[in-house]
Protein backbone atom coordinates (compact mmCIF):
# COMPACT_ATOMS: atom_id res chain seq x y z
CA UNK A 1 0.00 0.00 0.00
CA UNK A 2 1.22 3.48 -1.01
CA UNK A 3 1.80 6.09 2.30
CA UNK A 4 3.66 8.64 2.64
CA UNK A 5 7.24 8.87 3.75
CA UNK A 6 6.61 10.80 6.90
CA UNK A 7 3.21 9.08 7.74
CA UNK A 8 5.42 5.32 7.71
CA UNK A 9 8.54 6.74 9.69
CA UNK A 10 5.92 7.70 12.16
CA UNK A 11 3.84 4.71 12.29
CA UNK A 12 6.98 2.83 12.32
CA UNK A 13 7.85 4.51 15.72
CA UNK A 14 11.15 6.79 14.38
CA UNK A 15 9.78 10.20 14.96
CA UNK A 16 6.66 11.90 15.16
CA UNK A 17 5.03 13.09 11.79
CA UNK A 18 6.24 16.73 12.30
CA UNK A 19 9.60 15.53 13.31
CA UNK A 20 9.99 13.15 10.46
CA UNK A 21 9.68 15.63 7.90
CA UNK A 22 12.60 17.67 9.46
CA UNK A 23 14.34 14.55 9.00
CA UNK A 24 13.36 14.30 5.10
CA UNK A 25 14.34 17.11 4.82
CA UNK A 26 17.70 17.18 6.80
CA UNK A 27 18.77 14.71 4.16
CA UNK A 28 18.43 11.81 7.24
CA UNK A 29 16.19 9.16 5.38
CA UNK A 30 16.85 7.31 2.60
CA UNK A 31 14.59 5.30 0.49
CA UNK A 32 15.74 1.93 -1.27
CA UNK A 33 19.07 3.37 -0.82
CA UNK A 34 18.41 6.85 -2.15
CA UNK A 35 18.17 10.15 0.02
CA UNK A 36 14.64 11.62 -0.30
CA UNK A 37 14.19 15.52 0.92
CA UNK A 38 11.59 15.86 -1.00
CA UNK A 39 8.14 16.06 1.38
CA UNK A 40 4.81 14.32 0.31
CA UNK A 41 6.83 11.49 -1.46
CA UNK A 42 4.95 8.24 -1.00
CA UNK A 43 6.29 5.03 -0.47
CA UNK A 44 5.16 1.31 -1.02
CA UNK A 45 5.27 0.09 2.92
CA UNK A 46 5.58 -3.21 3.02
CA UNK A 47 8.64 -3.32 0.01
CA UNK A 48 10.46 -0.04 -0.08
CA UNK A 49 13.43 0.03 2.32
CA UNK A 50 13.72 2.88 4.48
CA UNK A 51 16.84 4.00 6.28
CA UNK A 52 16.75 6.75 8.69
CA UNK A 53 20.89 7.25 9.58
CA UNK A 54 21.79 4.05 8.06
CA UNK A 55 19.75 1.88 9.64
CA UNK A 56 16.44 -0.04 8.85
CA UNK A 57 12.98 1.68 9.70
CA UNK A 58 10.28 -1.18 10.24
CA UNK A 59 6.69 -1.08 11.03
CA UNK A 60 5.95 -0.75 14.85
CA UNK A 61 3.43 -4.00 15.00
CA UNK A 62 1.82 -2.71 18.41
CA UNK A 63 0.66 0.75 19.08
CA UNK A 64 0.68 1.96 22.58
CA UNK A 65 -1.29 5.03 24.02
CA UNK A 66 -0.25 6.44 27.03
CA UNK A 67 -1.30 9.12 29.72
CA UNK A 68 1.43 10.77 31.10
CA UNK A 69 1.12 13.41 34.71
CA UNK A 70 3.99 15.41 34.04
CA UNK A 71 5.68 17.45 36.13
CA UNK A 72 7.34 21.06 36.35
CA UNK A 73 10.87 20.82 34.90
CA UNK A 74 10.05 17.77 33.02
CA UNK A 75 10.74 18.42 29.10
CA UNK A 76 8.29 17.07 26.43
CA UNK A 77 11.30 15.60 24.22
CA UNK A 78 12.84 11.98 23.70
CA UNK A 79 16.34 13.58 24.35
CA UNK A 80 17.18 16.97 25.70
CA UNK A 81 21.14 18.12 25.12
CA UNK A 82 20.87 20.31 27.85
CA UNK A 83 20.44 16.91 30.28
CA UNK A 84 17.12 17.86 31.08
CA UNK A 85 14.58 15.41 32.74
CA UNK A 86 12.42 14.20 29.37
CA UNK A 87 9.33 12.69 29.41
CA UNK A 88 11.47 9.83 28.50
CA UNK A 89 13.02 9.18 31.44
CA UNK A 90 9.51 8.88 33.19
CA UNK A 91 8.09 6.29 30.98
CA UNK A 92 9.94 2.89 32.19
CA UNK A 93 8.52 -0.53 31.17
CA UNK A 94 6.58 1.24 28.77
CA UNK A 95 8.59 -1.47 25.86
CA UNK A 96 7.75 0.40 23.12
CA UNK A 97 8.69 3.78 21.63
CA UNK A 98 5.83 6.63 22.07
CA UNK A 99 6.06 10.10 21.08
CA UNK A 100 4.48 13.50 22.58
CA UNK A 101 1.16 14.57 20.94
CA UNK A 102 1.28 18.39 21.31
CA UNK A 103 2.81 20.43 23.35
CA UNK A 104 3.52 21.22 27.38
CA UNK A 105 6.25 23.35 28.19
CA UNK A 106 8.68 22.67 30.59
CA UNK A 107 7.83 24.72 33.57
CA UNK A 108 3.90 23.68 33.29
CA UNK A 109 2.40 20.41 34.79
CA UNK A 110 -0.46 18.35 33.77
CA UNK A 111 -1.57 15.47 31.47
CA UNK A 112 0.29 14.73 28.19
CA UNK A 113 -0.61 11.60 25.80
CA UNK A 114 1.85 9.92 23.92
CA UNK A 115 1.74 7.26 21.56
CA UNK A 116 3.24 5.59 17.82
CA UNK A 117 -0.21 6.33 16.24
CA UNK A 118 0.67 8.43 14.19
CA UNK A 119 -2.57 9.33 12.33
CA UNK A 120 -4.09 9.60 15.85
CA UNK A 121 -1.46 12.25 17.16
CA UNK A 122 -1.66 14.16 13.89
CA UNK A 123 -5.41 14.39 14.48
CA UNK A 124 -5.40 15.30 17.71
CA UNK A 125 -2.71 18.21 17.57
CA UNK A 126 -4.03 19.81 14.63
CA UNK A 127 -5.81 22.51 15.57
CA UNK A 128 -8.66 22.08 12.61
CA UNK A 129 -10.03 19.43 14.14
CA UNK A 130 -10.54 21.62 17.59
CA UNK A 131 -9.34 18.55 20.00
CA UNK A 132 -10.08 20.38 23.31
CA UNK A 133 -7.24 21.27 26.04
CA UNK A 134 -8.23 22.36 29.62
CA UNK A 135 -5.86 24.74 31.69
CA UNK A 136 -6.30 25.77 35.49
CA UNK A 137 -4.03 28.94 35.40
CA UNK A 138 -2.62 31.01 38.59
CA UNK A 139 -2.31 34.33 37.46
CA UNK A 140 -0.60 37.61 39.79
CA UNK A 141 -3.24 40.00 39.62
CA UNK A 142 -6.97 39.85 39.30
CA UNK A 143 -8.53 40.24 35.54
CA UNK A 144 -11.33 42.24 34.98
CA UNK A 145 -14.57 41.00 32.95
CA UNK A 146 -13.46 42.93 30.59
CA UNK A 147 -9.96 41.22 29.96
CA UNK A 148 -11.53 37.31 30.04
CA UNK A 149 -14.19 38.39 27.49
CA UNK A 150 -10.76 39.13 24.81
CA UNK A 151 -9.98 36.03 25.63
CA UNK A 152 -13.35 34.77 24.82
CA UNK A 153 -13.36 36.64 21.48
CA UNK A 154 -9.89 35.82 20.48
CA UNK A 155 -6.59 38.36 20.51
CA UNK A 156 -3.72 39.05 18.92
CA UNK A 157 -0.70 37.31 19.41
CA UNK A 158 2.45 37.68 17.11
CA UNK A 159 -0.14 39.10 14.17
CA UNK A 160 -2.14 36.48 14.17
CA UNK A 161 -5.68 35.71 16.04
CA UNK A 162 -6.10 33.56 18.75
CA UNK A 163 -9.27 31.36 18.89
CA UNK A 164 -12.19 32.02 20.79
CA UNK A 165 -11.18 30.91 24.35
CA UNK A 166 -13.71 29.34 26.79
CA UNK A 167 -12.65 31.06 30.21
CA UNK A 168 -14.26 31.21 33.53
CA UNK A 169 -12.98 32.86 36.61
CA UNK A 170 -12.40 30.51 39.58
CA UNK A 171 -11.17 32.61 42.44
CA UNK A 172 -9.48 35.75 43.15
CA UNK A 173 -8.10 37.49 46.05
CA UNK A 174 -6.07 41.21 46.18
CA UNK A 175 -3.35 39.73 44.45
CA UNK A 176 -4.05 36.70 42.64
CA UNK A 177 -6.59 34.74 40.54
CA UNK A 178 -6.97 31.38 39.25
CA UNK A 179 -8.61 31.00 35.94
CA UNK A 180 -9.69 28.00 33.95
CA UNK A 181 -9.25 28.56 30.21
CA UNK A 182 -10.11 25.60 27.20
CA UNK A 183 -8.46 26.28 23.99
CA UNK A 184 -7.89 24.17 21.16
CA UNK A 185 -5.19 25.77 19.54
CA UNK A 186 -1.65 24.17 20.40
CA UNK A 187 0.81 27.29 19.62
CA UNK A 188 4.25 27.37 21.86
CA UNK A 189 3.33 28.82 24.97
CA UNK A 190 0.18 30.34 23.91
CA UNK A 191 -1.91 30.38 27.35
CA UNK A 192 0.89 31.72 29.10
CA UNK A 193 0.99 34.57 26.30
CA UNK A 194 -1.99 35.20 26.36
CA UNK A 195 -2.55 36.55 29.94
CA UNK A 196 1.04 38.26 29.47
CA UNK A 197 -0.45 40.45 26.58
CA UNK A 198 -3.23 41.77 28.91
CA UNK A 199 -1.09 41.87 31.38
CA UNK A 200 -1.13 39.10 33.84
CA UNK A 201 2.13 37.00 34.62
CA UNK A 202 1.43 33.31 35.05
CA UNK A 203 2.79 32.09 38.09
CA UNK A 204 1.42 28.38 37.46
CA UNK A 205 0.03 27.11 34.48
CA UNK A 206 -1.67 22.82 34.67
CA UNK A 207 -3.33 21.24 32.10
CA UNK A 208 -6.37 19.53 33.80
CA UNK A 209 -7.81 17.52 30.43
CA UNK A 210 -7.03 17.21 27.04
CA UNK A 211 -9.80 15.35 24.18
CA UNK A 212 -11.42 14.25 27.75
CA UNK A 213 -8.50 12.80 29.55
CA UNK A 214 -7.67 14.07 32.89
CA UNK A 215 -5.21 13.30 35.28
CA UNK A 216 -7.45 11.28 37.65
CA UNK A 217 -6.11 8.57 39.88
CA UNK A 218 -2.46 10.09 38.85
CA UNK A 219 0.34 11.44 40.62
CA UNK A 220 3.17 13.78 39.17
CA UNK A 221 5.02 11.43 36.86
CA UNK A 222 3.14 8.82 37.19
CA UNK A 223 1.67 7.07 34.04
CA UNK A 224 -0.63 4.39 32.15
CA UNK A 225 -1.64 2.74 29.49
CA UNK A 226 -5.46 3.93 28.12
CA UNK A 227 -8.35 1.62 27.57
CA UNK A 228 -9.77 0.46 25.18
CA UNK A 229 -12.37 2.57 25.33
CA UNK A 230 -10.59 5.13 25.93
CA UNK A 231 -9.00 4.89 22.80
CA UNK A 232 -11.77 4.76 20.83
CA UNK A 233 -13.41 8.35 22.24
CA UNK A 234 -10.30 9.77 21.28
CA UNK A 235 -10.25 8.55 17.73
CA UNK A 236 -14.10 9.68 17.39
CA UNK A 237 -12.86 13.26 18.60
CA UNK A 238 -9.85 13.09 16.20
CA UNK A 239 -12.46 12.42 13.05
CA UNK A 240 -10.64 8.98 12.80
CA UNK A 241 -12.60 5.40 12.22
Amino acid sequence: MQIRLNKFLSQAGAASRREADRLIEQGRVQVNGRVVQELGVKIEDETDKVELDGKRVRKEERLAYILLYKPVGTVVTLRDPFGRKTVQDLLRGVGVRVFPVGRLDADSSGVLLLTNDGDLSFHLAHPRFEVEKVYSVKVEGTPEETDLAKLRKGIFLEGRKTAPAKVTLISRSASRAVVRIEIHEGRKREVRKMFEALGYRVSDLKRTSFAGLTLESLKPGQWRFLEAGEIRTLKKKAGLP
